[in-house]
Formats: structure tokens, sequence, C-alpha cells
């Protein structure tokens, strides 16, 4: 039963096949009596870097036999030849191995731990036999592609005689190049013969961009017959040992490539060796480029004596292989031209953290983009750039953490410390077509943590919703609102001020639901920044946005312009001194509703009414002007008790009047005079009747408001008060009714008088 269910286990989970990342050289050859160095990479972690490193020499059976390893063990057979040495900070270690013999060829392993546990690289070694030289033969070894110097002595007879180069093949001697100006077709535009000056007996051949069909015997000759001079030369022309580069899985690569002056004007390339033997052009500096490194290679040349880097970013796992770097007229690999070799091998235990390699926003929209970095490098400089693929070599700095920004992405461009421990965000908003591309993560630290990200512009509309660019008025109050749709009902929202080195968080409102989202009414949300006062600090760019903790999501920017308040608008403030021509108009409307009032005709009923209530009280003037000193003395005092009120009264009234016509003339709710503020709505005046007969202490009230000093109270009680009935009539103006309040106020008045007079004649 047990057995059944393993069964259908492994029929539902199939087995998982993990690569070693542990890397070192697939094959290495030497001739006997050499010496060979074998380095091997493994992931640099902390139980790597303790754990036991091994060299062992696979047997028939399959067994792996320990030969030396990290703990002292060294077997007899490489006694005093071997030792094995680790580099933890650099996650290597290295196998010497001196006095080779033909014994030494076989297939061998390098690893970590337990030599059957797996977490090994296999590694073929060849030990040839050196070839025979004749005697006093001198040997040169040189890379294919370099140059060669062959130092040839004679003696001093043989100074004026021929002097030539040849090259053995088998029996035969082939020759290469002679005194007499002939060379070699084979050796064309790349050898030469120099012949010093007298009292020097030797001669020197130069050979350039060997290739590997050079490689064989030479023999030096300066003259003929029985007497010459003869100097055997051994040419080892080797092909480049690669150097083996061991790097993460999303991490980034550098090839630094010295060829030499000779080659310093001559165009430069990189490429891979395939499955045939040939190599295929990655990128050279004649614009070619395989489409499957876009945006994610370099090519720059550095210096003048022919060097140059490669820089790759974004490593995937097919990137692994052999890479050969040269120069060559035509950009790519030639027989006999200098190169350089590399093998790259791609970790996939990475310890650089996953992040998107494709970014996608809408036109006006933004973009946030992760960059990692080394999390032990948290205060090293962070950079920015656009790749650019017109050029290989160029990937101009958009922005950096101590506060560039480019001129044209100023407002639009942010680089932020968030999340952190590793990770460092860039915003773009406002993005537009030509913000389609290819974009570089970097720092001034370790150069393998660089990324590359694209970036995409897809139809659709940004989600935030925000005015336009904004014009406030210097002193005021300005509010911007930003719309969030339901989508980030769970997100937090913020605004925040844009600058050269971030994007400073400023307090927001919460004003409730959006009403730019009908479908989600509840969840959308409306966030608004208040600047009160505004002042000219706050004039520049301001984002709103949404995150989650220190993970950023998408934004909208906003321009604020600080202006001054336009001329003729002016603030009618207490405070200031320009109320002067308000007051004019008050009293300019008072002297007008005056001498309105004596043309009146209902004003001289009024005067009537008060001499015939004086006629009927005393009898005519003359008699009382012919009464008694004392009646005479008290009639006065009692009429000055009464029309000294009644005058006030009459101010009073005219006072009111003439605030309401000012206020239909200035057309406004409000009027500023001095010190003191009162607010009327035309509503008070919509009833005149009412207003004269019973608010009284309401027009006291307005009196005292806007009085220029005094503190005088007005208090009437009239008993009663007579209505005269008027026409019928279309719906009056507040001109009209103003005036209707100030003839019935007369009549008020008039009754009070008639009172008066009939307390003075009881007196």
């Amino acid at each position: 039963m047990l057995l059944f269910v393993l069964t259908c286990l492994l029929a539902v989970f199939p087995a998982i096949s993990t690569k070693s990342p542990i890397f070192g050289p697939q094959e290495v050859s030497s001739v006997e009596g050499n010496s060979v160095s074998i380095k091997c990479y493994y992931p640099p972690t902390s139980v790597n870097r303790h754990t036991r490193k091994y060299w062992c020499r696979k047997g028939a059976s399959g067994r792996c036999i320990t030969l030396v390893s990290s703990e002292g063990y060294v077997s007899s057979n490489y006694a005093g030849r071997a030792n094995l040495t680790n580099f933890p900070e650099n996650g290597t270690f290295v196998v010497n191995i001196a006095q080779l013999s033909r014994d030494d060829s076989g297939h061998y392993k390098c690893g970590l731990g337990i030599n059957s546990r797996g977490l090994s690289f296999d590694v073929s070694l060849e030990v040839s036999q050196g070839p025979e030289l004749p005697n006093d033969t001198e040997v040169y070894t040189v890379d294919v592609g370099r140059t060669v110097t062959i130092k040839c002595p004679f003696k001093t007879e043989n100074a004026p005689k021929t002097k030539a180069l040849y090259k053995k093949i088998g029996q035969t001697s082939v020759l290469v190049i002679d005194s007499r100006n002939y060379v070699n077709p084979n050796y064309k535009d790349r050898i030469r013969l120099r012949i010093p000056g007298t009292g020097q007996l030797i001669f020197t051949v130069v050979i350039d961009r060997l290739r590997l069909s050079d490689h064989g015997l030479y023999l030096c000759q300066a003259g003929d017959g029985s007497n010459h001079d003869e100097k055997n030369a051994d040419l080892q022309v080797l092909e480049p040992e690669p150097e083996l580069v061991y790097e993460d899985l999303r991490g980034s690569v550098t090839f630094h490539c010295a060829l030499g002056l000779e080659v310093a004007n001559v165009a430069k390339f990189l490429c891979r060796v395939n499955s045939r033997e040939t190599c295929d052009v990655v990128i050279n500096t004649l614009g070619k480029r395989d489409s499957a490194f876009e945006g994610r290679i370099l090519l720059n040349p550095q210096d003048k004596d022919g060097s140059f880097t490669v820089v790759i970013t974004g490593l995937r796992k097919e990137d692994e292989g052999r890479y050969l770097c040269g120069a060559h007229s035509d950009g790519q690999l030639q027989e006999g031209w200098p190169i350089q070799a590399w093998q790259l091998f791609v970790n996939e235990e990475s310890t650089i953290p996953r992040s998107p390699t494709v970014v996608k926003g809408v036109a006006g929209g933004s973009v946030a983009v992760l960059c990692p970095y080394n999390p032990k490098e948290s205060k090293s400089l962070k950079y920015w750039c656009l790749w650019e693929g017109a050029q290989n070599g160029r990937c101009p700095l958009l922005v950096e953490s101590q506060g560039l920004v480019q001129e044209q992405y100023e407002g639009r461009l942010s680089l932020l410390q968030e999340p952190g421990n590793g990770t460092f965000t860039v915003i773009l908003n406002q993005l537009t077509t030509q913000d389609a591309g290819f974009y570089w993560c970097l720092t001034n630290g370790d150069t393998r943590w660089r990324t590359t990200v694209e970036i995409k512009i897809i139809e659709g509309e940004p989600n935030l919703k925000v005015p336009g660019n904004v014009t406030a008025v210097l002193g005021e109050t300005l509010n911007i609102p930003c719309h969030f749709p339901c989508k980030f009902s769970s997100y937090e929202k913020y605004w925040c001020k844009w600058s050269n080195t971030g994007c400073q968080t400023l307090p927001s409102q919460d004003e409730g639901p959006s009403e730019a989202f009908v479908n989600c009414d509840e969840n959308s949300r409306l966030v608004s920044l208040t600047l009160n006062p505004v002042t000219r600090a706050d004039e520049g760019w301001y984002w709103c946005g949404v995150k989650q903790g220190h993970f950023y999501g998408e934004t909208a920017a906003v321009y604020v312009a600080v202006e001054e308040k336009v001329a003729g608008s002016r603030d009618v403030s207490p405070a200031k001194a320009d109320a002067a021509p308000d007051e004019k108009v008050l009293d300019s409307g008072v002297r007008e509703i005056e001498n309105k009032a004596i043309q009146d005709p209902r004003l001289f009923a009024e005067e009537k009414v008060v001499a015939d209530t004086g006629d009927q009280a005393g009898g005519s003037r003359a008699s009382v002007d012919s009464s008694s000193s004392e009646e005479q003395g008290g009639s006065s005092k009692a009429l000055v008790s009464t029309l000294v009120p009644l005058g006030l009264v009459l101010a009073l009234g005219a006072v009111v009047v003439g605030v309401a016509r000012a206020r239909h003339r200035k057309n406004v709710d409000r009027v500023s005079i001095r010190s003191y503020r009162t607010d009327i709505s035309m509503s008070d005046f919509e009833n005149s009747r009412e207003f004269g007969a019973n608010d009284n202490m309401g027009a006291s009230s307005i009196t005292q408001e806007t009085s220029l000093g005094g503190k005088d109270e007005f208090v009437a009680t009239p008993e009663s008060t007579t209505e005269t009935k008027e026409p019928k009539k279309a719906k009056r103006s507040s001109k009209e009714e103003a005036e209707m309040a100030y003839k019935d106020f007369l009549l008020q008045s008039s009754t009070m008088a008639t009172e008066a007079q009939e307390g003075l004649q009881e007196a």
C-alpha cells in the first residue's frame, strides 16, 4: 500500500532537477613538466564559505576519490606538488598542481561538502607530451592575434650576407621572409625583418596578428653555404585561456577587453561561441546588436590603447557560454586578430531579488519602478539612466539620489529611498509615448546589481484625476482636489510637494466619496490639499498618489503658479486705509435722502400736524409769548426734552436709509467702515412697514455697529402706527422700498411729536 502511495506521489509531483551552483573550467590542457591552476566558484553564502572544499578524481566505478581538500588532506600521489586554497570573500577556491605527467590526464571534480552530494563541477584535464626540440631552441609562447619578435644572432663575417627566416614543415624548410624583400603570401602585411646598424650582430623578425596556423618550429639563418649561422625558434600560438566569470541570475556582468595599441582605431566587437564553434556577434562598434540583448547591453570604448568594456544587465540562464572580444574592420571575428575569452556561468541561486522587467503605463499617467541594490551598501549613490538604442555606449543619467534631475524631467521624475533594505523606487509621471524604452538602475557600489526595466505606453486613461495647472493668488486660500477610483480604496492616499531630492508629504483632507466616478460611489475618494494662505514658497509641482506601506503606486502631478492680486480688485479690509471711499458714498447717500425729504409734500403735511397741535395746546404764538416767565421756562424745557430725541430719531432714519442706498449702489452685501463690520442682507428691507414700525431695536443695533465712535442707543416704543393705504402697483425695487421705509419712519416721528405736544399742554 505504501509503495502504491509513493508511486502516485511521484506521478503527481515530478522529480525536480537542480543544477549545481558550483562552476569551474570545463577543460584544462597542459604539457608534461608544466603546472596548472584551476579556479572553482561557489555561491558565497555563510554556510558555503565555511563548508569543506575538495578536488577529487573520478574512477571507473563512478566514485570520486579525494586528492586534496580544504581541511588539509593531500593524497600520496599529490604529496609535495598540489594544494587547495579557499577565498571565502570571493566565493572561490583554487587548486594548484605542479610537475604534471601524462598520468594526470583524466576527469576530475571540484566541489563543496561531501563528494557524492552533487555540489560539484566536472573538469577534464589533458596533459600532453612536450615537443622534441633540437638543442639550443628558444621557445616563444604567444596568444593568437598578438605579436611576437624572434631574435636571430649571427657572426661578424655574415653581417653583409643575406638574412632569412624559414618555417620547418616536416622535413622541408619553407622561406617566410628574407632581407631581399621576399615575403611569403601567408604572412603578407603582417611580418617584417629588421637589421640594426653596424656593431650589432643580431636581426629580428616581427610577426603581427598571430594565427593558430603560425604555430611551429622556425629557423633563423645568416649567410650562405657551410659557413652560415643558424638559430632555432619554437613558436607556440595558443588560444586565450577563457577567464571564468561567475554571476547571479538577474544581475550584471562586465567584460573588460584590452587588445593593445595596434588595434586602437579598429572596430571592436563581442561575440558568443555557438555549438558550431563559430562566434555570433552580440554587439560591435559598427552598430550591430543581437536582439536578445536589446535594452540590456552597452559597449563603452574607454582608452586610446584599444581597450573597451561591455556591460550586460538582467542576466538570464540562456546568457551562459563562451564569449570572445576582439577587433577587426568588419566588426566580427577574423583569424589572426587579437581576442580575449570569457566563460560565463549564471548562478540560479541568486541573491538579487525578483523585480518587474516590464512596467506599463498610460499616456498622462505614471509608473513606479523598483530598483534593487546590495543591502550592505545602503549609503551608496543611486542612479537611473535611459538606455539609448541608437548608440551602443550611452545611458545618460536622468536622476540621482543626491538631487540631480535633468531639466526636462523636473516635476515628473523622483528617486525615493523607500522601501529601503536593498530596494529604491523611481517614479515617472505625466507619461508620453516618448517615455517608452529601457531604463537602467545603477549604484556607485557593487556593479553586479545593475538591472534593466522596460517601460511600455499602452492605451487607457489615468486612474487619478486632478485639475490642470493651477494659478493661486498670493495671500488667499487654494484647494486642490484629487479623485481616487474605487480600486484604490484600500490604499493610503497622500499629497506631496516635489523637489530635486524627493517628494515631501503634506497634510491633506479626505472629503468623502468622489463624484468623478459613477461605478463605485462609496469606495471612490476625494482627497484635497489646502494651501492657506498661499505664499511665494508654495509655487511648484505637487503630486497626489497612492501607496501600500513603503511601496508606491500611481501618481498625478499639478503645477501651482503663484501670482499677485489682479490690479483693481481691492480687499475691503478693516485694517486698510482705503475704506474712505465707502464713507464718501455713505455721506453722499445721506445728503441725497435729505434733499428728497425737503421736496416731499408729505413732509409739509407732517409739519402742519405739529403746528395744529401747538395751537390746540396754548392758542396763538402771541399768547404763548405773553405768558409768565416761569410757564415759559417750563414749556421750553419740556419742548427741548421732546425735540432732542426727535432730532436724534430723524438722524437715525437718515443714516439707515443712506446705508440702504449706498448698499444698493455698491451692489454688495458687506460694507466695512474703519474697524467695524456689518452684514446686512437686502431681505432686511423686504417689508419696509415692518422695519419702520416694529424693528426700531434692530435699527438701533445697526446704528451702533456702524457708528464711527459713540455707543448711543435709540429705543422707540410707539403705542400705535397709522398705516396709509397705497395704490396697487408693480413690485418695487430695493431703492423704492428704502424710500418707503424712510417715509413711514417720518409718519412715526410725526405721531411721536403729537404725543409730545399733548404732554406739554397737560403740563
